[in-house]
């Protein structure tokens, strides 16, 4: 295996941090890094054969994680999976890439030093499963799927109308990379797509931005919300029983961010109540969802159990981020990696 020179990376703590620019000097003859992940070996095989000077170490439990991070400089894994155990074990980490959109618990990690760690995500190539998984909630939803299932167990032939996408209106909340594959799935099906964003601004396939200070104004448009916004201190339970009241009697909301994000006692009320018509939880509040939490109860909801990310094919997609990642970082050139935060 050939060595890997000494050099220096500089590597910068996220703008918003306002941490001071600290360089690291890297002198680990084999670079070490660890992917903790179901599909890790998948991962490794492949990493192993473009990166011959590298050393790919493979964890599909929290244990054999533990177990290799010690001289690991990078961890691979979901964010879900990162804790302060996991970092305290990896003295020589200098960079974390994140095999999903946000960092919501990287972020509240107690034992990890953005100064000296480099963060970055997959951002961007979750779009496709994202989108699917919508579009099954909305669907099953609008058609009464799970009725027509409870049927199919009793053998009940019963038949009412069927509610068509087209025409209809749907409202995203948080107009990212993901929304945009979303709002043009959604036109292919003859919706009418608003985004409801920071800013008020033209975007592909969207019929109009609003800002969030119209955001009841947009919901009170919409058959379906589509909840994709980030979770943050700004967005908790930002969509909370105000927002819900703004919403049609008939519309649909589908949650497939992260369950912050909504209200749950106030969706449950709502739901309950007939206020809205029912609700597609891919995520939520506590995850697993509690044994006793309501949603379990309720007829007019679909709940999964948080696969929106997943696909079959989700190392093919992560293998050309992280690759380019990870020859951007042998050359010391950690400007040109991306998605940073």
């Amino acid at each position: 295996m050939p060595e890997v020179p000494g050099r220096t990376l500089l590597l910068y703590g996220p703008p918003q941090t306002g941490a001071a620019h600290e360089p690291i000097t890297w002198t680990a003859m084999t670079p070490r890094l660890l992917v903790y992940n179901q599909h890790a070996d998948r991962f490794r095989r492949a990493l192993a054969a473009g990166f011959p000077g590298v050393a790919i170490l493979a964890a599909t439990t929290r244990a054999e994680a533990l177990a290799h991070a010690p001289g690991a400089q990078v961890l691979v894994a979901l964010d879900s999976r990162f804790e302060d155990a996991l970092v305290s074990a990896a003295p020589d980490l200098v960079w974390i890439q994140a095999l999903s959109t946000g960092t919501d618990v990287i972020d509240r990690l107690k034992t990890l030093d953005r100064r000296r760690v480099m963060v970055t995500t997959t951002r961007g190539i979750h779009g496709p499963q994202m989108s699917e998984i919508t579009l099954m909630h909305m669907l099953a939803l609008s058609r009464r799927l799970p009725k027509m299932l409870r049927n199919q167990q009793d053998r009940r032939w019963e038949r009412w109308e069927q509610p068509l996408l087209w025409r209809k209106t749907v409202a995203i909340l948080g107009v990212g990379a993901i929304a945009g594959d979303m709002a043009r799935c959604f036109s292919a099906f003859g919706m009418t797509v608003l985004g409801i964003s920071r800013t008020e601004r033209e975007v592909e396939h969207f019929e109009r931005i609003y800002p969030r200070s119209r955001m009841k104004e947009a919901v009170a448009l919409a058959d379906y919300l589509v909840v994709l916004a980030p979770h943050s201190k700004e967005n908790d339970r930002l969509v909370g029983a105000g927002v819900l009241a703004a919403m049609k009697p008939g519309a649909y909301l589908v949650n497939v961010s992260r369950g912050g994000v909504v209200d749950e006692p106030a969706l449950v009320d709502a739901l309950r109540r007939g206020a809205i018509a029912g609700a597609g939880l891919d995520v939520y509040a506590s995850e697993p969802l509690p044994e006793d939490h309501p949603l379990w109860s309720l007829e007019n909801v679909i709940l999964t159990p948080r696969v929106g990310g997943m696909s079959d094919v989700y190392v093919e997609q992560c293998l050309p981020l992280l690759c380019a990642n990870l020859r951007a970082f042998l050359a010391g050139d950690t400007a040109g990696m991306v998605n940073r935060v």
